[in-house]
């Protein structure tokens, strides 16, 4: 077998095995274990696969070396551009500002977004602080982020990763 088809299978197995590490760990944190270990299972397979040929060769370590490494990198960003299609998700938006408008919130319902508020002031003599609540979908994050921006630039934003929702609000999103 010739050195460069030993890399350029290195390269693509790294990228395969590196792509399920990242699908794994990730459907792990979901509390998905039976799925994550059949994952592991693969991943570990390719990986002593890939790894025990590389180790045999007596040629160039080097160039072994660099498409192990490059396999290993391209593998952890098509990981996670695999993970932003594959994982669906909801977040937990809170949103503190002095400037809860009328027209803000009800912006945010017609874009599909259910928004409670509560008014947050604590002190006397102090601006009006409010704090919005709203469970979104992952893919709808950019989306509110906008909205967020245009209404308030110094909104303090905390996103949360939501393990699970019962009951609540959520649109299907329509093809327009």
């Amino acid at each position: 077998m010739s050195i460069f088809y030993l890399c350029i299978k290195i390269f693509f197995s790294r990228i395969i095995d590196v792509t399920l590490g990242t699908l794994r760990t990730i459907v792990t944190v979901k509390d998905k274990v039976v799925v994550a270990s059949i994952i592991g299972f693969f991943e570990v397979l390719i990986w002593f696969i890939i790894a025990r040929e590389a180790l045999e060769i007596n040629q160039n370590g080097f160039l072994i070396g660099i498409s192990y490494a490059l396999g290993f990198a391209a593998g952890t960003y098509i990981g996670g551009l695999v993970s932003r299609i594959l994982i669906k998700g909801t977040l937990s938006v809170q949103i503190i500002t002095n400037k809860a408008t009328q027209d803000w919130v009800e912006t945010l319902r017609k874009n599909g977004f259910a928004v409670s508020v509560i008014d947050i002031n604590q002190k006397k003599n102090q601006p009006d602080k409010y704090m919005f609540f709203l469970e979104i979908n992952k893919k709808d994050f950019d989306k509110l982020h906008k909205l967020i921006k245009k209404y308030d630039k110094e909104a303090f934003i905390v996103v949360n990763e939501s393990k699970a929702v019962i009951n609540g609000y959520f649109t299907q999103n329509k093809k327009k």
